[in-house]
């Protein structure tokens, strides 16, 4: 039977790496307005604040072109080039429709057959740059192991390397060994500097995501040593989110992914909401702050938000290449919650028609648009999508469901 995407339900356990990295979906370095010792003091100048301002607004070219400015002024820096880094790999996510953290909420992440192209040289420049930080900290260790920012810039790179090739290859195992390694720099960091607060961010990961395994994978963990408290997790972010000068802005992410987790939707909304509020023209949090009203249950609300997402989609220059399909088909599942059917259709449609839609997720509306018409008994139209969703070539994820449909019409059941 199908279940309403607005039933208030607890998400199943999500596997420990993608809970390790899925914090990175919106992964924005914030700058504290005041001086702060306990950190690199690259990461307080104007010019990392100016492009983490393009970079927040999602504006990934511009502040692409700014960090590698910036990088070209500090080559023996670390830390200037981890952020030239993350944005080539958030832009590359985000082009990927890979940013909408609904997409791996739940365990049909870990499973999902989908297939993503990601070009030859955006992939081997991402590599390369990723060893060469590595390299650059691992020299410098050697010189001086007494520089805590040394140590998190090696772990922010190990951390940033496995959430993309986490999300986009589902290298689970590669991942799984950078992220242990990540943490076990952020605690170097913090042995070295107990006021290191950007280190707590991804020990407090970690400690979350441990604690949320099932009980026979913990106790495989906890002979490695690495053993976890969801609440410990929590409260070191929460340090984290109120002290650090990196990340944040990450850690209130974080918190609402994790609480979001854990069916503690007014909180996580509390924290989403405030970041909507603060930044306005960042796509991705507004976009959060609809999903979780639709996982709460609050479908009503949840449509709301969609279409003020999607009406301020509309004014010129309001967000910077905001990827409407994920609007669109938020608001199509959370329509079809509603029992709102030809709403739900006409909005898998729109999702399925955006210019630069991934094939994953037009295949996907598709399939979904096909069901809706089908239970509008409109079959000419259901087959339709679900030929197109099951079309040779490109993302086959669909391809056998929508078959199945193409036989015997889609009921609901």
């Amino acid at each position: 039977m199908h279940t309403s995407p607005t039933a208030n339900r607890r998400p199943a356990y999500t596997p420990l790496i993608v809970l390790l990295l899925v914090f990175t979906a919106f992964a924005t370095p914030a700058l504290a307005n005041t001086p702060n010792l306990h950190t690199d003091p690259i990461n307080l100048t104007p010019e990392v604040r100016e492009a983490h301002t393009l970079f927040y607004n999602l504006d990934y070219d511009g502040a692409l072109s700014r960090f590698e400015a910036i990088q070209r002024a500090n080559p023996q820096n670390p830390m200037a080039a981890n952020y030239v880094l993350m944005t080539l790999i958030f832009r590359e996510l985000y082009h990927q429709d890979l940013l909408d953290t609904t997409y791996y909420a739940h365990d049909s992440f870990i499973f999902a057959k989908r297939d993503i192209t990601v070009s030859e040289a955006t992939r081997d420049r991402i590599d390369k740059l990723t060893d060469s930080i590595i390299a650059m900290c691992d020299q410098q260790i050697k010189s001086n192991p007494h520089n805590p920012n040394t140590y998190f810039a090696r772990g922010y790179a190990r951390g940033m390397h496995a959430a993309f090739i986490t999300l986009a290859f589902h290298s689970y195992y590669s991942a799984a060994r950078q992220g242990l390694s990540s943490r076990q720099d952020s605690e170097e960091a913090l042995r070295l500097d107990p006021n290191y607060a950007d280190a707590k961010m991804a020990i407090g990961i970690q400690q979350f995501a441990v604690a949320s395994l099932p009980r026979f994978l913990r106790i495989m963990i906890g002979i490695t040593g690495v053993t976890g408290n969801k609440e410990k997790g929590l409260d070191l972010l929460r340090q984290c989110a109120a002290e650090g000068t990196v990340n944040p802005v990450e850690c209130r992410t974080s918190l609402s992914l994790f609480l979001r987790h854990d069916a503690r939707y007014d909180e996580a909304l509390s924290v989403m909401h405030g970041l909507a509020q603060e930044y306005p023209h960042d796509y991705l949090f507004r976009l959060e702050e609809a999903n979780l009203s639709k996982d709460k249950g609050d479908g009503p609300t949840a449509i709301a938000i969609y279409k003020h997402v999607l009406a301020d989609a509309a004014k010129p220059g309001y967000f910077v290449d905001p990827r409407l399909q994920m609007a669109y088909f938020g608001l199509a599942e959370t329509q079809r919650g509603q029992n709102m059917i030809a709403d739900a259709a006409q909005n898998y449609l729109n999702a399925a028609s955006q210019p630069k839609c991934s094939d994953w997720v037009r295949r996907r509306a598709q399939l979904a648009a096909g069901q809706m018409f089908d239970l509008l008994h409109q079959r000419d139209k259901a087959v339709e999508q679900y030929q197109r969703a099951a079309a040779p070539g490109g993302d086959q994820s669909q391809a056998d469901l929508a078959r199945k449909y193409i036989k015997t019409p889609y009921t609901g059941a």
